[in-house]
């Protein structure tokens, strides 16, 4: 059969065609072609995201610092006459292996609840590990941070270094009254340590990092920021912790958190957990704090505190309101300690403290922490609110006793068989029998006085500074805080030998 030229033609040219379609297929990803070429695949996804910062250089400078601190306590040794064995078995008869059997086998269930008995013959126990926690370096030649009760139970202390060798160290001093402790490690080595921050450049949002303990663990970094500051959690006189949410758990006690650049801004000491473990609420004591605790401990091993010798409590709304301060800032005095330095310089019950060397006072916290920081025997200018006005003493700080001045209770005088109502305040009262004050006898449970805390047996000694000896003197002080515009009067109350002060509304003519 014949092909006329065109018909060729025109055949020729649909094959070419329909060969550029299929390479024109294979090369946008419909399939490959039966010539071999390869399929072109689509590529993986990525994303040009900002960079999250790694703390991974911070880690690795700092981790040589960080250490385990391991605690023993001495256990008394066990007599081997059998003269401590307990009375049940005094008279056992004199027989000694009958008394070795008896002193051998009387410690089932031992006091940890971990032992079913005592090790046959065993006499004299070794110091055993009785807590554990997390400290740092702070100097070249061994001197390190902890928390005071991580040690405070214990006898001997080892430190577990980053890389696992164990050094003994002895303990150069602790602050309970801050939870801070100094350990000195033994020998001549030379430490890898870190530098305390500036804690005040420390804000709100700002991350930090974790190093520590947990559980013994060794070695654990967590990260989080800074959630809050100047923390309040009821643990001493002197709280003004941060709180942040690294994942803190027991056995970070005494840890550091540091900043990014590697310096500490606060050492772990607490955590909020009602379950024992992170919820990611953790304090630290702040660096500012703890580094002049720390130098004070390493200097003598002490630490030395000014004193005012007064007790104080918060000035709310309403006390402010019964004393004509502008705000409820301040300390409200509510005893002055006997020849103690604000007693002789003057400051007494009712004196409300607002400065300090011109330094505001906010709070009876604030206050602590202003005097505490003073060295004793340094002369301090204390601002009063007294009477309406302003006044200002010159102060001689004392030594903050060690523990607290408890004085002796007296027996609370009866009440005589009369008593006097108080209505407006919802009180009953009697003149003591010293004829100083008025010994609350009843309280009516719906009045501001029981919602204010008044109990029966309180005294009543003072009403906006005057002393009170019957009921005329505390409705004379109401009627003259009612011509004074004043909305409440300040009682001054009397319990178990402590002083305190309670605003109670003035009664609605």
């Amino acid at each position: 059969m014949n092909i006329a030229p065109n018909s060729h033609s025109r055949t020729r040219k649909r094959l070419m065609a329909a060969a550029a379609s299929v390479a024109i297929a294979g090369a946008i990803g419909f399939g490959a072609v039966a010539t071999g070429t390869a399929p072109v695949l689509a590529e993986a996804v990525r994303v040009e995201a900002p960079q999250v910062p790694s703390f991974a250089d911070v880690v690795e400078r700092v981790s040589p610092a960080v250490v385990s601190v391991q605690v023993k306590a001495k256990i008394e040794s066990t007599a081997d006459d059998g003269s401590d064995l307990p009375d049940a078995f005094g008279n056992l008869p004199d027989d000694p292996q009958l008394r070795r059997f008896f002193r051998e086998f009387r410690g089932f269930g031992d006091q940890d609840g971990r032992d079913g008995m005592r090790r046959f013959g065993r006499r004299d126990r070794q110091p055993r590990p009785v807590a554990q926690g997390s400290g740092f370096f702070i100097s070249e030649d061994g001197y390190l941070v902890t928390n005071n009760h991580v040690v405070g139970d214990g006898s001997s202390f080892t430190v577990v270094m980053h890389d696992g060798k164990e050094l003994d160290a002895k303990l150069v001093g602790t602050d309970p009254r801050t939870d801070l402790a100094v350990l000195k490690v033994e020998g001549d080595g030379k430490f890898t340590y870190v530098d305390f921050a500036d804690d005040s450049k420390v804000r709100v949002g700002d991350w930090v990092v974790a190093v520590g303990n947990p559980f013994g663990l060794g070695g654990t970094v967590t990260a989080g920021i800074v959630s809050a500051r100047g923390r309040d959690i009821g643990a001493g006189p002197y709280d003004d912790f941060i709180q942040i949410d690294a994942s803190v758990n027991r056995g970070n006690s005494g840890g550091p958190t540091f900043n990014l650049n590697g310096q500490v801004v606060g050492i772990n000491t607490a955590i909020f957990s009602p379950s024992g473990g992170s919820v990611g609420i953790a304090f630290d004591i702040p660096a500012s704090t703890a580094k002049q605790v720390v130098q004070d401990l390493m200097k003598d091993g002490t630490v030395e505190r000014g004193w005012l010798g007064v007790e104080i409590q918060p000035v709310t709304s309403e006390i402010a309101e019964s004393l004509g301060l502008k705000s409820d800032k301040g300390a409200l005095v509510s005893s002055a300690q006997d020849d103690g330095p604000g007693q002789k310089a003057g400051i007494s019950a009712g004196d409300v403290i607002t400065q300090v060397d011109g330094k505001d006072v906010a709070s009876p916290k604030e206050l602590a922490r202003l005097i505490g920081a003073y060295p004793p025997g340094k002369a301090v200018d204390v601002t009063l609110w007294r009477d309406g006005k302003s006044e200002t003493v010159k102060v001689d700080l004392g030594t903050l006793p060690s523990s607290d001045k408890q004085a002796s209770a007296d027996q609370q005088p009866s009440a005589p068989p009369t008593a006097d109502t108080l209505a407006d305040l919802g009180l009953t009262v009697t003149r003591s029998e010293d004829g100083k004050g008025l010994v609350v006898t009843d309280v009516d449970p719906d009045s501001d006085a029981a919602d204010r805390g008044i109990q029966p047996g309180d005294v009543i000694t003072s009403v906006n500074s005057t002393e009170v000896n019957g009921p005329d003197d505390v409705a004379k002080a109401m009627a003259d805080a009612v011509k004074s515009g004043r909305k409440a009067v300040l009682m001054q109350i009397t319990r178990d030998d402590s002083n305190r002060f309670v605003a109670l509304p003035v009664a609605k003519g």
